[in-house]
């Protein structure tokens, strides 16, 4: 007995080997046989991973798995991704893998999908990117034998998606979450397939969206007629959100198409199963909602699907005097009337018509009443709309428990009719837009990623007219601003119903108008704004506008402009900036140009002119000028300007100066230095003891600027002090360096009264008349300046001018006395003439040894006195202020 077991279970233990190494000798096989059915039957580039075969996870039936399949498209969907699945698995009989490729198909009994992804589209010229298998033509070229059959006794879809697009229609249905299973007999020719569905959908025609991720659930058992092609609904129950849904009726496959014929309805008529429709992630607990009312739903589907056709709808929605309160919400909305059907006749699909004829309902004590139809659909939208009545915004969130990114108040009545097409509003076709009535709003406040503060609009009325909505009053309120405005909008229900811009010509009047009030931040939140300055300032993409401006007051970063007035133009997040004039720091300012927040890094191009601006203000809460033209600062006066520039903002708004490049042309009307600006003229005065810069002629000062890369080159400009000019050039930095020189050219009567003396001894006029160039190097920085004086140069310039004016002087002396003898020197003899020449030339070195250095005659004498009598003067007079006063006196 004990060797019948260990036979038994040497047994078992050959068979358990068998399979499990069995698959990898057929691994091959296997992978061949996938290949050959996907070549054989599919037009399309497919690709997977892997092919793995086990007797064991199915025994006794074989499971073949095929893992990471992609399915590209051929022309004209080139290289788009069709389908993709994480694994697909069959099972099959044993018997099935030894079949050779000339005979019968081999049979597959049940499928299993897992995470697959299908994206079926249509292009708008009409081709399908799921049109993949080949035709009968191409299946003729392949072994008719080969391939596979499907005798599915169970399948199953999990966790899977598939999107569905159509370009033509503008369609797009998408499912998530999909898990799908069945189970029947398929080879019998009248059977029962047993299903259960679950997923979310979404579906958006024509930019409009009508399901929104809803959950739907189908439990259906369905009739099974093979011979006909006729699936017939016997026992079903779907559940849209928690709407119950029951329906019957049949599909039918023909030549042509399917055949339709379903009717449905809802099986209960609370009008909780009304707000069982919305989407759970707004209806939230209704469960616990309290409700009155009926809700009802009915429909009838039948007809012809076809390229050409559709089946004809009529579908009616319903619910008389129903109310509705959320327990934790303070407020009711009752008196609600709903009267909707949904249409189509003609089995035309561009037929199908929604008439809402009734839409009511009441909060508290306003009554606000609706009813539109909308038709042609599928194509160009038509819209129909009639909006009477009165809506607390602030209420919508008291009887509803929607979550809100911004609240919402204030007060909106209307009495309005619309109608238009949907591509009116997108294309601004304003001659198809037909809009009459009027709209009131008071103490809305509206919140935006795209501006800084909440806008309390305090009252606005709008007036509907064809094409256009005249704005006939509007006040309003953002941060310290306040707006008072009229005009004209073009497209309104283009901005509220699409992605169109904000379009419209606009007066507005302002007593305070703070720029940064209007524009947007980044993403973090402060106290009292809804973004914050982690980005760059940005102009509202949604607005394409001219505005007229007349602003008392308006405050850019630190400057506080009076009576400002011009144009401001709008578009693609561009402001352009047109005849703008306004008074600050007791003169005029003009700007025109444009600021650019469209690419990343803020830019501008802007032409500034200023007239009459007082000096010292401007040059304390200007940034710009400080930087431009420093030196400015050092005087009390008037200015005027005019400066093109252009460059990158910052994330303040604000130039950054590394980047702005252009020229300005500058007008000093300076009166006197400026007392608290003394830091560089002390400097001077202690270098250059000789002038009173409080004395400086500063009149009709006027120099070009011309910068960029950081720097400014200021062209050479003059200065005078009595009779001394002053030569100016040079350059400094936007980081604060300086790098100028100031060239001195001073008569030498300033030099004391050793020069003076000197030059009285020589008594000529080109003597009195000699001025020497004194040069101060200004370095150093704005807050810190250096100053240095080159007296080398100015005692050599000095000395060699005395004494060629000495020499000549002398030698004309000299020559008088040759003409004086010329008479002995042409009747007498050689010597005598050598003799009057040697006398000449002594004569010279004694007058001007005399003159200059003493009684020493030599040349090297004269020359060191002379030197050094000149050095005394200037160290005195360029050192120390109080020497040169003691020299005079």
């Amino acid at each position: 007995m004990k060797k019948v077991f260990k036979i038994i279970g040497i047994t078992l233990l050959i068979i358990i080997a068998l399979l499990i190494a069995i698959p990898f000798a057929f691994q091959g096989q296997i992978k061949d046989m996938v290949k050959r059915f996907i070549n054989e039957n599919v037009n399309a580039k497919v690709e997977f991973s892997d092919v793995s075969l086990s007797f064991l996870s199915s025994f006794p039936q074989a499971h073949v798995s095929v893992s990471d399949l992609v399915i590209t498209n051929f022309e004209p969907f080139k290289d788009e991704t069709f389908a993709t699945a994480k694994n697909i698995s069959f099972t099959m009989p044993i018997k099935e893998l030894f079949k050779k490729s000339d005979e019968a198909p081999i049979i597959v009994n049940s499928i299993d999908i897992d995470e697959a992804l299908l994206t079926l589209k249509t292009n708008k010229f009409g081709d399908t990117n799921y049109d993949i298998t080949k035709t009968d033509e191409d299946a003729l070229n392949e072994t008719e034998t080969s391939g596979f059959s499907f005798n599915l006794e169970d399948y199953s879809i999990n966790n899977s998606a598939l999107t569905y697009l159509d370009e033509a229609s503008n369609t797009i249905i998408h499912v998530s979450e999909l898990n799908h299973e069945g189970n029947g007999i398929f080879s019998a020719e009248n059977s029962e397939l047993d299903t259960k569905s679950e997923a979310n959908i979404s579906i958006t025609i024509d930019s409009t969206n009508y399901l929104s991720n809803n959950p739907v659930k189908l439990d259906a058992l369905i009739g099974l007629d093979l011979n006909n092609s006729k699936y017939t609904f016997k026992e079903n129950k779907g559940l849209l959100n928690d709407l119950p849904l029951e329906f019957q009726g049949y599909v039918q496959q023909l030549e042509n198409g399917q055949e339709i014929d379903i009717t449905f309805k809802n099986p209960e008529s609370d009008f909780k199963s009304f707000l069982a429709v919305i989407p759970k992630a707004y209806s939230k607990d209704i469960e616990d909602v309290q409700t009155t009312g009926d809700f009802k739903v009915n429909g009838i589907i039948k007809g012809l699907i076809s390229e050409e056709t559709i089946p004809n709808l009529d579908i009616n929605i319903a619910s008389n005097n129903a109310s509705f309160k959320y327990p934790n919400l303070p407020k009711r909305v009752s008196n609600i009337s709903i009267n909707t059907s949904i249409k189509n006749t003609t089995g035309n699909a561009n037929d199908t018509y929604i008439d809402i004829q009734k839409l009511n309902f009441k909060i508290d004590d306003d009554i606000f009443k609706s009813s539109a139809t909308l038709k042609n659909i599928t194509k160009n939208m038509l819209v129909n709309a009639n909006v009477d009545g009165v809506l607390n915004l602030a209420n919508i969130t008291k009887v509803y428990p929607i979550e809100l990114k911004n609240a919402l108040s204030g007060i909106l009545k209307g009495k309005i009719n619309t109608a238009f097409d949907m591509k009116a509003i997108e294309t601004n076709a304003y001659e198809r837009i037909k809009n009459n009535g009027s709209a009131n709003i008071t103490d809305f406040v509206f919140s935006s990623t795209d501006i800084v503060n909440p806008i309390h609009i305090s009252n606005a009325n709008m007036t509907f007219n064809p094409g256009t909505v005249t704005l006939t009053s509007f006040k309003a309120q953002t941060g310290d601003s306040d707006l008072n405005a009229t005009g004209t909008i073009k497209n309104l229900l283009g901005f509220l119903l699409s992605d169109n811009t904000l379009q419209g010509d606009f007066n507005v009047n302002s007593n305070m108008f703070k720029v940064s009030d209007f524009m947007t931040e980044g993403s973090e939140t402060s106290e009292n704004k809804t973004t914050s300055g982690s980005e760059s300032l940005k102009i509202p993409a949604f607005l394409d506008c001219s505005i007229n401006a007349n602003a008392k007051k308006v405050i850019y970063d630190n400057l506080n402009l009076k009576d400002v007035k011009g144009t401001l133009l709008i578009k693609d997040q561009q402001a352009k900036i047109k005849n703008m004039t306004s008074s600050i720091f007791d003169g005029a300012l003009s700007i025109a140009g444009d600021v650019s927040t469209k690419n990343e890094t803020p830019s501008f191009n802007l032409n500034l002119g200023a007239n009459g601006f007082d000096i010292s203000k401007s040059f304390k809460d200007l940034e710009l000028l400080k930087n431009i033209a420093p030196i400015a600062k050092l005087f009390d006066g008037k200015l005027n300007t005019n400066i093109n520039l252009s460059g990158n903002l910052d994330q303040e708004f604000s130039p950054n100066l590394s980047s702005v490049s252009g020229d300005a042309f500058a007008e000093l009307l300076a009166t006197k230095i400026s007392e608290n600006q003394n830091g560089l003229i002390s400097k001077l005065e202690g270098a250059i003891s000789f002038i009173d810069f409080d004395k400086l002629d500063l009149k009709d000062l006027k120099t070009k600027l011309e910068f960029a890369n950081g720097q400014v080159s200021v062209k050479p400009f003059q200065l005078k002090y009595e009779d001394i000019i002053i030569d100016v050039s040079g350059s400094h930095g936007f980081d604060k360096t300086l790098s100028y020189n100031a060239i001195f050219n001073v008569p030498a009567k300033y030099l004391g009264s050793e020069i003076n003396q000197l030059i009285g001894k020589i008594g000529t006029e080109d003597a009195k008349n000699i001025s020497i160039p004194v040069t101060a190097n200004i370095g150093g920085t704005y807050t810190s300046p250096t100053v240095k004086t080159d007296l080398t140069s100015g005692i050599s310039n000095l000395t060699n001018q005395l004494i060629e004016i000495e020499k000549q002087k002398l030698l004309n002396q000299g020559k008088d006395k040759v003409k004086d003898l010329i008479g002995d020197v042409i009747g007498g003899n050689q010597t005598k003439a050598d003799s009057l020449k040697k006398e000449q030339n002594n004569t010279v070195k004694d007058v001007l040894g005399s003159i200059i250095g003493g009684n020493k005659t030599s040349s090297d004498s004269t020359k060191t006195n002379t030197t050094d009598a000149v050095k005394n003067a200037l160290g005195g007079l360029l050192g120390n202020k109080k020497k040169k006063e003691d020299t005079i006196n």
